[in-house]
């Protein structure tokens, strides 16, 4: 008997380790918020970045987010997971640290001596005493034996503070440098004021307006000015200021602040505080919030035996939904109504910002199209709310123009969201927008435009020795933008010559390609080709990257591309090189190694440098030359080994998303290579089944038969019962829901997906 019960326990535990991580129990709700972990990439700093990110608790596309700080204010690094002491909890907007922070302020809490400067106050925690949740953050303040729990709205937050008993208790307000106003309402039980803190990007206005209600009344008052306390001041107005209540506390006394903030007045503020927050109890707001990112977040569901693949996925989908933020409030009209980071005035309908589209046209801003069309809209609305105000699309928002990356990208946005049926915004304008983008640019910040568009114009490149840096990448980048300007101008019905002179630009890629070295490389603007030539040089001609990277981004036309390096096993083994080839790199450009530089030296894959967006697509292109599972197992292998659900979890800058959102499209089995076209480029699934609500309640079911590690090659896709021979699905065919089964198998289908008619589009097949 107990030979048979030791039997039968084994069969249990065996089935239990076979089958599928179910992630909640059947007819039980799945709280997806539990697999996200928002410190996944934290662990970074200036020479190395494994995500350079920061944990946002936020609501999705939220006007604020919040974040502990555990460096002082004016780190990009905001918090390090390395480091041991918190010096507050931050409002933030930073999309970057390169890009770093405005309309900051913080709370913290402090008992015994006081103490309000930021690295005095600074207490011990520990992560094993921390929460960490989209919707909710808790901490352990040790030092003062208070612990600290937030959970947001998209404009306002709620904070409770359990204190330990204490004659003197605090909460300091610190509303940090860039010129600030604090000012103490006892009798209201409120802290009211403003930071103007910043960089770069604002006009001589702007101003962000916040208000705190406190649930107890305030024993001690104090304000600051610099590193001066001013006892029992309630106002104060300077460069760097803040603002202290204090008061005695009950072992284990929880004092409850609502905070709320607005760029358009400290009324609206108020507002934005009633409304979000209102008589809500924190335990409301924080099942609100997780209701809201559970709603968001199980659009996808996914299922698969491995738990940390379920943690990343998720992970990484929250942070797909961060960026854009809505930059836009709701008056006491209910009216949609937003301050102006372009011009200062306050006015009506959609604003969007902190973004970088150089990053996020490849994968970010294709996923809205595929699951938030009616965000898309919106965003595009703002878009042209943005071209009213300054006179120019946003390459890089933070929270107005910023000085920073190359491109025109926006045409990327624009024409990937109309050629895909969303409409609802000016497309009139938006293609105004993107005309005058191709023959100007902004003299004072010239990442908005085109830089060096007249050599380029007259040229169909920009010259390696005319003053103009970054410019085969310039190049190559323009030209898939006017490929995306061709394909917009053919469906607006503009004129013929109009059309056909972005259909030439397009082609532009070829002007710098090199056929003796078959890379990408610098031209002379009388026609020779830049010498000496290395094509690991970093930066120079390319940006962030070297031609080893930027010889792909021919979005638009990879067989032409194949044509250019003698045909489909020539451009196979060029690919094959990009991972045979040892980590070597020239940094003389720079003048040391750049942390991008370093990430692809270190992960052990040769010279591809997945940490960086210009090469991310690459792995698809074995697609296009007939060898589709070259993709499927360097897609796998890029998965596996450098993501992790944890805080070195990303091999490079996460940026506002992108790096994630390739995660998301890979995992699910397909990649945009180029947006602008309707199609998405087939890869190998990392999860056994994948749910997909689509916006309009339709279903796309993904299941990988015999999936596993070691089964990563595609055997055979039928799509609703149809064989599916090629290497792509259309955007028609993935709106349209239904069901996508794919066999898997241990060893490559060498005769699927082989053929021309198989590859994706380019303008030359």
């Amino acid at each position: 008997m107990k030979n048979l019960i030791f039997f039968l326990w084994l069969v249990f535990v065996f089935s239990a380790c076979c089958h599928n991580q179910t992630i909640s129990k059947e007819n039980t709700p799945i709280d997806y918020t539990s697999y996200v972990n928002p410190l996944m990439g934290t662990d970074s700093d200036f020479s190395l970045s494994n995500g350079n990110t920061y944990p946002a608790i936020a609501r999705p596309w939220g006007m604020n987010f919040w974040t502990p700080m555990t460096a002082k204010f004016g780190d990009g690094w905001t918090y390090k997971y390395r480091d041991y002491q918190l010096t507050g909890f931050k409002q933030t907007h930073q999309p970057s640290p390169w890009i770093n922070d405005y309309a900051a302020f913080s709370l913290m809490a402090v008992t015994g001596d006081l103490e309000f400067e930021a690295e005095k106050r600074a207490s011990w925690y520990s992560h094993k005493a921390e929460i960490v949740k989209p919707h909710y953050y808790s901490v352990y303040l040790a030092d003062y034996d208070t612990r600290v729990e937030i959970t947001p709205t998209e404009r306002a937050a709620a904070f409770k503070f359990t204190f330990p008993q204490n004659e003197h208790s605090y909460i300091l307000l610190d509303a940090f440098k860039g010129g600030a106003m604090v000012k103490v309402l006892p009798e209201e039980r409120k802290i009211i004021g403003y930071c103007r803190n910043n960089s770069g990007g604002v006009p001589d206005n702007f101003h962000n307006y916040f208000v705190a209600e406190f649930d107890k009344d305030f024993e001690i008052i104090h304000t600051w000015d610099g590193d001066q306390l001013k006892k029992g001041s309630a106002f104060a107005q300077a460069d760097e200021v803040g603002a202290v209540i204090g008061f005695k506390t009950k072992a284990g006394e929880e004092v409850h602040v609502k905070v709320a903030s607005s760029f358009i007045s400290a009324e609206q503020a108020q507002l934005n505080l009633d409304r979000e927050l209102g008589n809500k109890s924190f335990a409301q707001v924080k099942e609100e919030g997780k209701t809201e990112w559970n709603k968001e977040l199980g659009r996808i569901k996914v299922e698969g035996k491995n738990v940390d693949h379920i943690r990343t996925f998720y992970s990484t989908l929250y942070r797909v939904l961060l960026f854009p933020r809505k930059f836009y409030e709701f008056n006491k009209d209910d009216q949609i109504v937003h301050y102006s980071p372009y011009n200062g005035e306050v006015l009506p309908g959609y604003m969007f910002t902190d973004n970088g589209f150089w990053d996020t046209f490849r994968a970010v801003f294709p996923f809205f199209t595929l699951m938030y069309p009616e965000l898309n809209s919106h965003i595009m609305e703002g878009l042209a709310n943005t071209y009213d105000e300054s006179g120019w699309l946003p390459e890089w928002a933070s929270p107005g123009h910023r000085g920073c990356m190359i491109g025109s990208n926006s045409a990327s946005l624009i024409a990937d969201s109309y050629l895909k049926g969303i409409k609802g915004y000016d497309i009139e304008k938006l293609y105004e927008a993107i005309i005058k983008n191709t023959d100007h640019v902004n003299n004072q910040i010239n990442s908005v435009g085109r830089y060096g568009h007249d050599y380029y114009n007259s040229l169909g490149y920009i010259p390696y020795d005319v003053g103009v840096n970054e410019n085969v990448a310039r190049t190559l980048e323009y030209a898939y933008a006017d490929y995306c300007i061709w394909k917009l101008a053919e469906k607006l019905g503009r004129p013929q010559p109009e059309i056909d002179l972005f259909k030439k630009r397009a082609q532009n890629y070829r002007k710098v390609f090199d056929r003796e070295s078959g890379w990408m490389r610098g031209r002379n603007k009388d026609g020779s080709f830049q010498a000496p030539f290395n094509p690991f040089k970093w930066g120079d001609a390319f940006t962030e990257g070297n031609s080893v990277h930027y010889t792909w981004s021919v979005f638009q036309d990879v067989e032409g591309l194949i044509g250019l390096m003698g045909g489909d096993e020539a451009f196979v083994s060029k690919l094959d090189t990009v991972f045979n080839l040892p980590p070597v790199f020239d940094n003389s450009y720079y003048g040391f190694t750049i942390h991008e530089i370093r990430e692809m030296q270190i992960v052990g894959m040769g010279n591809y440098a997945h940490g960086n967006q210009p090469i991310q697509h690459m792995l698809y292109l074995y697609n296009y030359a007939g060898q589709p599972w070259k993709t499927q197992e360097k897609v796998r292998e890029v998965m596996n080994k450098l993501y992790t659900p944890h805080a070195d979890g990303y091999c490079g800058d996460e940026d506002n998303g992108q790096t994630s959102a390739w995660y998301v499209f890979s995992s699910l089995g397909f990649y945009p290579v180029c947006p602008g076209t309707d199609q998405y480029v087939l890869g190998a699934p990392l999860f056994d089944k994948a749910t997909i609500t689509l916006e309009d309640g339709k279903e796309l079911i993904i299941e990988a038969v015999n999936n596993s590690d070691e089964n990563k090659y595609v055997e055979h896709v039928d799509f609703n019962g149809n064989s599916l021979d090629r290497n792509y699905y259309t955007h028609e065919e993935l709106q349209s829901g239904g069901k996508i089964t794919i066999e898997m198998s241990p060893t490559p289908n060498k005769k699927r997906g082989v053929t021309k008619d198989a590859a994706p589009y380019s303008m030359s097949k």
